[in-house]
C-alpha cells in the first residue's frame, strides 16, 4: 500500500471513534536483527518508535509517518506449534470479530503468563 501526501486536499484526520493503536498497516521483517536495525534507523532520522513490542508470537515496533499514519514493522518469533494453534482458531476469531467487534479470547493463551 502506497501513501501520498495530497497537497490540495484537507489534511487526513483519523477517526476518532476507534483507538489510535488499531488503525496501523504491519509490514513483515525478516527476524529480530532487521527489526532492531530497522528501529535504530528510524530514531536516528527523528522519529518516535515506540518497542520492541513482546506480543508472545510476534515482536514489533510502531511509529508514525510523516502523513501521521501510524505504522509496524514486525518478526515472527513463535515456534511451529503456536503458529499452528493460532492458524487453526483463526477462521473462528474472524468470525467472533465479525459479530461482536470485540477481541476475540480464542487466542488468550498468548497473553497469559506461564
Amino acid at each position: 500500500m502506497l501513501f501520498l501526501n495530497c497537497l490540495t486536499h484537507p489534511k487526513w484526520v483519523r477517526d476518532e471513534n476507534t483507538p489510535e493503536w488499531v488503525q496501523h498497516i504491519a509490514f513483515e521483517v525478516a527476524d529480530r536483527e532487521a527489526l532492531i536495525a530497522a528501529k535504530e534507523e528510524l530514531e536516528a532520522k527523528g522519529l518516535d518508535v515506540l518497542g520492541v513490542t513482546n506480543h508472545g508470537i510476534i515482536h514489533s515496533i510502531y511509529f508514525f509517518d510523516p502523513n501521521g499514519h501510524r505504522l509496524e514493522l514486525t518478526y515472527r518469533s513463535g515456534t511451529p506449534e503456536q503458529m499452528k494453534q493460532l492458524a487453526d482458531v483463526a477462521p473462528l476469531m474472524l468470525e467472533e470479530w465479525s459479530k461482536t467487534k470485540k477481541a476475540p479470547k480464542h487466542a488468550a493463551w498468548l497473553h497469559e503468563e506461564n
